[in-house]
């Protein structure tokens, strides 16, 4: 059952760099990164702001890679908040799933105004 509950990991990523996750080759530019999750327990949160963690989700090969600026927790369950995105989306990335084109969201500048009202 899905969380009610969910929140947006903000990353920020320095420099380019590709990554092959699962069946993924993904290539990371410098800017601001934005994962929407399922809020089931704050450790969830806490787990992404740690350099050395056992790796489960998608997320968790990129959060030690780029540094982690904040988390923003949501009343509204991540499919629903992840459809209101309207920064570009990384393509099929945290949604296995579901079916939501994504839930990685990718913007050049730091914007808190990323979802559409």
């Amino acid at each position: 059952m899905r969380s009610k509950n969910s929140y947006v990991l903000i990353l920020f990523n320095q420099k380019n760099f590709k990554l092959k996750i699962s069946s993924f080759d993904l290539n990371f530019k410098p800017g601001f990164y934005y994962y929407v999750g399922s809020l089931n327990s704050f450790s969830r949160i806490l787990r992404h702001f740690k350099k050395e963690k056992k790796k489960k989700w998608h997320i968790d090969y990129i959060s030690e890679l780029m540094i982690p600026i904040c988390a923003v927790i949501l009343k509204e369950e991540e499919c629903n908040v992840a459809g209101k995105f309207k920064l570009e989306k990384i393509p099929k990335f945290g949604c296995s799933d579901c079916s939501c084109d994504s839930h990685l969201f990718y913007s050049q500048n730091l914007t808190l105004d990323f979802l559409s009202t």
